[in-house]
């Protein structure tokens, strides 16, 4: 799922290319996609282009008479930008869910798979953004005793905590993981029973990892559209790693799998060499499950032996 960096990095694309530009058409190829019936998407059409705003994980596109276009991209829904109308007719008969023609391009939304999560609200004003603002903290216009307060608001995991769009706003699965790798916190460890020098740690990891990836992605895109949109990159750290080195300490990353996610942490570096639990595994192994990484790899290894 596209979090606050590649959120950044889309909305500012997007404002090099359709800022002051006139909507010109919507087309809507999935019934899924639009949320809203009132006001009507053809509301949009003719409006120009004032402003654009990230809501947690969503981009609002703000138009004229107070009106704004709000996508939430969820795990598969990616944009396109096409220049060239002709191929974005194309493009937009194979695979998209919806295309907004402006004066000067047509805008694309995709989304892989056959789930359909992606949504469009269109709402007017402020009211109708906050009715979808889930509330949670904006970690770059905060202070460490607020962001404190926040956090131990309720005793969850460090993981569960960071992921909360109704505590923070725009972390992820994928940037969590780094997040907490920088922090050198386990992502088990419960928010009530960090000290605070733990929680400054904290904050302060967030806004370097979050930093640190929007000018990766900023780069990346270069002025061009931003057109690889992933969860998982090769400079991570620990996130979608793996069985891979830690790059800090050279000890293999180790993952705890739920739902469709993982959680993706260094055991010497977080854990203190403790070994988290694996749902699937763990309960499969029960007692003979392995305390430590050492434990784990002497297990691997002798399962590995002929």
């Amino acid at each position: 799922m596209p979090e606050l960096p590649d959120i950044v990095v889309y909305i500012e694309a997007l404002e090099k290319r359709i800022q002051g530009q006139r909507l010109e058409r919507v087309q809507i190829a999935s019934p899924f996609l639009l949320r809203t019936a009132a006001p009507p998407l053809s509301n949009v059409e003719g409006k120009k282009v004032v402003e654009l705003r990230r809501l947690g994980k969503r981009i609002c596109i703000g138009l004229e008479e107070h009106l704004w276009l709000v996508l939430h991209l969820m795990i598969a829904g990616r944009l396109h930008w096409h220049e060239n109308r002709a191929k974005a007719s194309k493009a937009s008969k194979t695979r998209s869910l919806a295309t907004f023609d402006f004066n000067n391009g047509t805008l694309t939304l995709t989304e892989a798979g056959s789930q359909r999560r992606a949504s469009l609200h269109v709402v007017t004003g402020e009211s109708g953004l906050r009715a979808l603002d889930p509330g949670g903290l904006e970690i770059f216009e905060t202070s460490v005793q607020r962001f404190a307060a926040v956090i131990q608001s309720a005793n969850h995991t460090l993981k569960r905590t960071l992921t909360d769009p109704r505590l923070l706003s725009g972390i992820g699965n994928a940037y969590s993981d780094e997040i907490l790798f920088e922090a050198r916190l386990s992502p088990i460890a419960m928010t009530q029973k960090l000290s605070s020098s733990e929680i400054e740690r904290l904050f302060d990891s967030a806004r370097n990892a979050l930093s640190h990836w929007i000018e990766v992605l900023r780069a990346e895109s270069d002025d061009g559209f931003p057109e690889i949109v992933t969860a998982f990159r090769p400079g991570m750290a620990v996130h979608g790693r793996y069985q891979q080195p830690c790059p800090r300490c050279n000890a293999r990353i180790r993952r705890i799998r739920y739902a469709s996610n993982e959680t993706n942490y260094c055991p010497n570096c977080q854990t203190a060499g403790k070994l988290l639990a694996d749902r699937s595994l763990s309960r499969l192994l029960r007692a003979d499950w392995p305390k430590t990484a050492d434990e784990f790899e002497n297990l691997t290894a002798t399962t590995r032996k002929p």
